[in-house]
């Protein structure tokens, strides 16, 4: 059959596996009304660059910047230079600027709508960084963003995480930067799942509560310069705390890559806006349902929705930090790039059961937009592991 491959399971068996039919998703571009949807983006590494894969993978631009007009095309915000760009995991800052300036410059030419992500992963942590040095680094990147004319998404900082003694130190460091912002910013806390350097972040390793109680008195200290926070925790009843006791004003952004659809639709005490890696795979899906939202329509946001779920949560299994890997192999298969080549190599960190199983559960969703060009590229990735 056309549309049937043989497929991996652990352990060598193959198995044979028929392709369903692809959901012809509704298109809009029009903004959603309900909820703010912000999409982080991978980056397209180019595969002909004669450099170190490892240490300075170079970016093919047009590739990065057409899978952005992508994006927009549906009605998505991007969130930019962000950990699915593979930031501080293979992307540097030098780099990253230049991504952000490209990215900003192209979200003005159409009027879509971009966030860009500020931190310190420019200065190395180690015993000799200061409190000082941190703040300046956070004030280096905050400064070019919000030159370049973008939304500042203020990240979480390695070299805060290695050097603060206690909550107060975060208090410190967050007051001053947020002090200095020409426009309100989102704060980003992103779990140690997603960055074991950041474990303990807020000042507290275990205790999550006592962290968010940290966290919440620098947004209640700084409320006028906060638009909202996203929390990546992937704990579902811990984004919904947060959410009940941000101050009047200030938004819950979900990173929760394994709960999202009932974050988003939300409760009858309120709801998160989205800022989420894995609507870079599943953005069809995500920005009908969204507008299915918008229209009351909950049976068809929960149809469109509950089938990304599983997907999601293989995409972001354990180790976390790999789901870059996952994301870019789905802009591979639906024929968004060329290649399945990742900066610093990347490409590598799962496994190709790992990326058998992922292509079936895509399919399941309905995400394979043309069923015949994901066969064709799935068994060239099956090939280099010598199935034929």
């Amino acid at each position: 059959m056309a549309n049937t491959l043989l497929l991996p399971r652990a352990g060598g068996e193959l198995y044979a596996y028929t392709m369903g039919d692809a959901i012809r998703f509704a298109k809009h571009s029009e903004p959603f009304k309900g909820r703010i949807a912000f999409s982080a983006a991978h980056v397209v590494c180019d595969p002909f660059a004669d450099a170190d894969p490892l240490n300075n993978a170079q970016i093919d631009w047009n590739g990065t910047l057409a899978y952005r007009h992508h994006l927009w095309s549906l009605g998505l915000a991007v969130a930019e230079a962000m950990d699915t760009a593979q930031r501080g995991m293979g992307l540097t800052w030098e780099r990253s600027k230049e991504l952000i300036r490209r990215s900003v410059a192209e979200a003005r030419s159409v009027g879509g709508r971009i966030a860009c992500g500020a931190g310190t992963d420019h200065l190395v942590p180690g015993p000799a960084v200061t409190l000082d040095d941190v703040e300046a680094a956070y004030e280096e990147q905050v400064g070019f963003v919000e030159g370049e004319g973008g939304q500042v998404i203020l990240m979480a900082s390695r070299a805060l995480a290695a050097c603060a003694k206690g909550p107060e130190d975060y208090e410190r460091v967050y007051s001053r930067i947020l002090g200095q912002v020409k426009q309100p910013v989102i704060l980003h806390w992103l779990g140690d799942m997603f960055d074991p350097a950041l474990a303990g972040y807020w000042g507290y390793k275990e205790d999550l509560d006592a962290a968010m109680d940290v966290c919440l008195r620098v947004i209640r200290a700084n409320a006028d310069k906060v638009d909202g926070i996203k929390i990546s925790l992937l704990d579902a009843g811990k984004e919904i705390r947060m959410r009940r006791l941000l101050p009047e004003g200030v938004k819950m952004y979900t990173g929760d890559d394994f709960n999202y659809p009932e974050l988003i639709r939300g409760d009858d005490q309120g709801y998160s806006h989205a800022l989420l890696g894995i609507f870079d795979a599943i953005a069809p899906a995500a920005a009908e349902a969204l507008h299915a939202l918008d229209r009351g329509d909950l049976d068809r946001y929960e149809a469109l929705m509950e089938p990304t779920v599983a997907l999601s949560r293989h995409i972001f299994q354990k180790p976390t930090y790999a789901y870059k890997t996952g994301i870019v192999f789905m802009a591979y298969l639906n024929g968004h790039q060329s290649h399945f080549r990742m900066i610093a190599g990347a490409e590598g960190a799962r496994s190709v059961v790992h990326l058998a199983e992922l292509f079936t559960l895509a399919d399941k969703a309905g995400l394979l937009a043309d069923p015949q060009l994901a066969i064709d590229r799935m068994k060239r990735v099956l090939a280099l592991a010598g199935i034929h």
